[in-house]
């Protein structure tokens, strides 16, 4: 499992579908995006593991977490972030899990870091996403568990 996390000042998810475009997701103030990647043999234990990293990480302002200063998260799934382009010039995204193995394990990083106390809001699994941020720093961490 792979995220790609950056402290925010702000972030939004908005999705446009027949009824037009609208917001799905929206953080204010400090907190973290965090884009989440998913592999064919990931795990519900990686998920619950890259939640409670995500919970502690101390990269917002002071070295604090977002369990510190109960900062919130978007989380939205990014498969792409599992695409290799080191051979050709267009990207295979072999190494990324299929939608139904792939889901789950996004919904259960959501699930544990709401257990944990954490304020998330989410994209939409599939949809065809904009993502809007303010990258605070910038800072932008990626993360393997």
């Amino acid at each position: 499992m792979r995220a790609v996390v950056q402290r925010v000042d702000g972030a939004s998810v908005a999705v446009t579908d027949e009824s037009g475009t609208r917001t799905v997701g929206e953080i204010t103030g400090e907190g973290l995006c965090v884009l989440v990647g998913v592999t064919h043999e990931d795990t519900p234990e990686q998920a619950e593991r890259l939640a409670r990293k995500l919970w502690s990480l101390r990269i917002l302002a002071d070295e604090r977490s977002c369990s510190d200063v109960n900062a919130p998260l978007l989380v939205i799934s990014q498969f792409t972030l599992y695409g290799d382009a080191r051979k050709g010039r267009r990207p295979t995204w072999n190494a990324a899990a299929p939608g139904p193995v792939a889901e789950p394990l996004v919904d259960a990083v959501v699930a544990a870091l709401r257990a944990l106390g954490a304020r998330v809001e989410t994209g939409r699994f599939g949809a065809s996403m904009r993502v809007s941020l303010t990258n605070q720093g910038p800072f932008t961490v990626l993360l393997e568990v």
